[in-house]
């Protein structure tokens, strides 16, 4: 699906960064960054220019082929992965950072994933995202229509239980995203700390 949408030379999405990320990146530790589902590449080329050390996952290899595009003509290096994040390795306290911007994981695989970002993050590294809620189903601006793959602050408190919320919001914004990312929204946004 996701190369097939990927296949165009417009960038679907845009080239722009994600609102939510572009007015709280600052509150990323300096360091290794791991963007998760990245796709065509405008938030880790955005980080990357912020001085960052990227590191974009993505399961679609046309993607990640626009996204070393997008980073070569914005002048910075981004490193990429090829890999579906059911099998993608994120280590073990490595990461001063990691986001996920509109991740659309169905629970049982996000709550995996969601392990996952909390033993790879080093102490003090920070978690951020920005998901849909169920109520963007009403909106129909983006997200499809599966809610099991929409978050709600309940759900990622207790998805992300050993995590310390330093922001952890619902809220109905204007998200202009690309083409799929285009109107009125009902999302999630939060920012967690490892603490130990």
């Amino acid at each position: 699906m996701w190369d097939e949408r990927y296949s165009t030379d417009v960038y679907i999405y845009g080239t722009q960064p994600n609102g939510f990320l572009s007015s709280k990146f600052y509150t990323l530790p300096k360091g290794k960054i791991l963007s998760l589902a990245e796709g065509e590449g405008r938030n880790a080329v955005f980080l990357a220019k912020q001085g960052y050390s990227v590191t974009a996952v993505d399961s679609s290899s046309i993607g990640l082929r626009k996204a070393q595009k997008l980073a070569e003509d914005n002048g910075v290096v981004i490193e990429c992965v090829h890999a579906d994040l059911t099998e993608f390795e994120f280590g073990e306290n490595c990461w001063d950072g990691i986001i996920s911007i509109f991740c659309p994981l169905p629970s049982e695989l996000r709550a995996d994933v969601y392990k996952k970002v909390e033993s790879s993050l080093l102490t003090g590294g920070v978690f951020l995202t920005e998901s849909y809620t169920p109520r963007q189903i009403e909106y129909g601006t983006g997200g499809g229509n599966c809610i099991d793959t929409m978050q709600s602050k309940e759900s990622l408190a207790r998805e992300l239980k050993n995590l310390h919320f330093t922001h952890l919001v619902e809220v109905e914004r204007e998200v202009i995203e690309g083409t799929y990312h285009t109107g009125m929204a009902s999302v999630v946004q939060a920012i967690g700390l490892r603490k130990t």
